[in-house]
């Protein structure tokens, strides 16, 4: 029976987790849970899985729990806590044996590392924790003797495929990206990308955050930097291939020639399966219709026209700080392009700003990483603040930010 922790049960990894275990109690159990800001389900979950402990993100949701578990008459069963201090206690939680890394953004981060350097076992769906640190984290592994799995869908697939030969006979990765919405959009129109056009992903359903992340190709950029983290790889041996349908999630290529090219279902628990049941694999209903493969189609990326995903390149080659600077500015530009605040082309001018004033050294402390952090947010919104009506900045041209 493998106990686990989940960082971040709310969300879609999280319930996708709950799903594998209820399918396989035999196998799975839960031993803690840290939520969000969603009382309502984490009462549900907390009911339905009994954890040892639950914690929420804010203090008002740590009361709003407790006063449902006291009417349920589940207080004296389920201990809550709340807060970065409670996720810490939920991933390091001495009966866990397995934590699912899957809080978004670095509030994860700290838990990640902290569960890392108590010896458990990680199953990462957060980028942010790789981005931002890690080189601590993925140091810390290797001293702990511990895997770092991947569950987002194109690193698991790398794992995978890397199975396949030792490694070093793999020459190189390559990861797979739909394109986005705006794949076939001339440069001259992306003056004129709206908020609503950015979300209207041809391929997945995700949040709004990871939706203009894949718009902008920058979510493909921060998985260019997990991948050289997760697999000791440098960039030059990382690569991505843009390719509409989604089909072939990810690439291993050996030293021969040989590609081993990984397919499955679009479905996030059989990733989740994956890491949870590694190094063994055990049977599952999660099947790919393989009799309804058409065709498959690839091409490079433009880094004309994505320069988010060239910064990100830029950004892992310096290392260190550069990397936590892209991520936090990309967030911070990201939500003020859904609020209106910035066009479309900003986003990537801002990042390349922000990522240019920040130095390379790397962090020696989750400490120093959140500094780091919170000083590039504090310059993107100093930027964007500066900038001035949204009308202004749209109608800079496009050949200035490719500069």
């Amino acid at each position: 029976m493998k106990r686990i922790a989940i960082l971040g049960s709310t969300g879609s990894i999280g319930r996708s987790t709950l799903d594998i275990v209820a399918t396989f109690p035999d196998r799975f159990s839960v031993v803690s849970m840290a939520a969000g800001s969603n009382v309502d389900l984490a009462f549900e979950q907390a009911r339905r899985w009994r954890p040892q402990l639950m914690s929420m993100g804010s203090d008002e949701g740590t009361g709003q729990l407790q006063d449902k578990l006291k009417k349920a008459g589940l207080d004296k069963a389920i201990e809550v806590a709340d807060g970065s201090a409670g996720s810490v206690k939920v991933s390091t939680h001495p009966d866990a044996d397995f934590v699912v890394s899957a809080i978004v953004g670095v509030a994860g981060l700290e838990a990640t590392y902290e569960a890392v350097k108590a010896g458990k076992t990680i199953g990462l769906a957060n980028k942010e924790c790789l981005v931002a640190a890690g080189d601590l984290i993925t140091v810390e592994a290797r001293r702990q003797g511990k895997p770092l799995l991947p569950i987002d869908s194109e690193h698991n697939a790398i794992h995978q495929c890397m199975r396949g030969g030792r490694r070093n006979e793999v020459q190189r990765v390559w990861l797979t990206a739909s394109g986005g919405p705006f794949l076939n959009t001339p440069a001259q129109d992306f003056a004129n990308i709206t908020v609503e056009q950015a979300l209207n992903h041809p391929t997945w359903k995700m949040g709004q955050r990871i939706t203009i992340d894949s718009a902008t190709l920058m979510n493909k950029g921060f998985e260019v930097i997990e991948a050289c983290r997760l697999f000791d790889m440098p960039p030059s041996q990382v690569s991505v291939l843009v390719h509409p349908q989604s089909t072939i999630h990810s690439m291993a290529e050996f030293v021969d020639g040989s590609l081993l090219a990984q397919l499955s279902v679009t479905d996030m628990r059989l990733p989740i399966l994956y890491a949870l049941t590694y190094p063994d694999r055990i049977e599952s209903n999660l099947r790919f219709p393989v009799q309804e493969l058409r065709r498959l189609d690839f091409e490079p990326p433009d880094l004309e026209r994505f320069p988010c995903l060239r910064l990100a390149y830029e950004a892992v080659e310096a290392g260190g700080g550069k990397t936590i600077a892209l991520n936090a500015a990309d967030e911070v530009a990201v939500a003020a392009f859904l609020e209106g605040a910035i066009s479309f082309q900003e986003i990537p001018a801002t990042i390349k700003a922000v990522v240019g004033e920040t130095q390379a050294r790397i962090p020696e402390s989750i400490s120093e990483v959140l500094q780091v952090d919170a000083d590039a947010r504090r310059r993107a919104s100093g930027r964007i603040q500066r900038l001035g009506p949204r009308d202004a900045v749209a109608q800079t041209s496009w050949a200035t930010w490719r500069k």
